[in-house]
């Protein structure tokens, strides 16, 4: 007489592709977020380039964040900023490929070191193609080459990947000290008169578009080709 809990493979096997379809549902969702960036980032700078009204709302939104500037804030704002220069921002990636590789997830890393490389090159791609005057409220001034921020793309892009290698329970952490950082990073653009706010939201839209279409690769591939997967054998 069997036991009442001895399981054949084959029943196991349906639970196991039905926790495997459930953790990964597929990339639609993300792929969805992706395309509501597109969307979202042509129509900040549809308004931000060609509406008088949106124009001139932005150069006086800039200036009202200037005025907030203080020497402690300059002083913060600029090491706040250097942390996200070309040299750091390698090594912040390679610390994050490199915590994804102990952690037994390949896939992850290469997702994560090409978010990094492929996010902060297509802001400074597009800066001098989608160049525009500001408007000057206050005399700050913003050269036309400035959207999206590089600096905001790379903030948030480093947050991002950063929720995706850290482990489930940490996650939640991580994306609010990751969001916080981001969030920083804008205003002191802002405040310091290095972009216009619709700069930053641009980059913030650039590095959510990547990370989107990172997951969505990854969960794409993972119905592929499952990681890890073994057949079970009978005993």
């Amino acid at each position: 007489m069997s036991s009442g809990h001895a399981y054949t493979a084959e029943a196991l096997q349906p639970r196991r592709g039905r926790t495997t379809a459930a953790r990964y549902a597929g990339a639609a969702g993300p792929l969805a977020i992706a395309g509501l960036c597109v969307l979202a980032m042509a129509l900040v700078w549809l308004a931000a380039a060609q509406l008088p009204a949106a124009k001139l709302k932005d150069a006086a939104a800039l200036h009202q964040l200037t005025l907030l500037n203080r020497p402690t804030i300059e002083s913060a704002g600029n090491f706040m900023l250097h942390l996200l220069a070309p040299g750091l921002f390698v090594l912040w990636g390679t610390a994050l490929v490199a915590i994804a590789i102990a952690r037994d997830r390949p896939r992850v890393a290469v997702a994560v070191a090409a978010v990094m490389a492929f996010a902060p090159l297509s802001a400074e791609v597009l800066k001098p193609l989608l160049a525009h005057p500001h408007d000057i409220v206050g005399g700050v001034r913003i050269g036309p080459a400035s959207w999206p921020s590089g600096h905001s793309t790379a903030a948030l892009t480093l947050a991002l990947c950063a929720v995706l290698v850290a482990p489930s329970r940490l996650r939640p952490l991580v994306a609010a000290i990751g969001g916080a950082f981001a969030v920083a990073v804008g205003l002191v653009l802002l405040i310091l008169a290095w972009h216009m706010p619709s700069d930053v939201i641009g980059g913030y839209l650039m590095a959510t578009l990547w990370v989107a279409l990172a997951v969505a690769a990854l969960r794409g591939v993972e119905r592929r080709w499952p990681a890890g997967a073994r057949a079970v054998r009978p005993r």
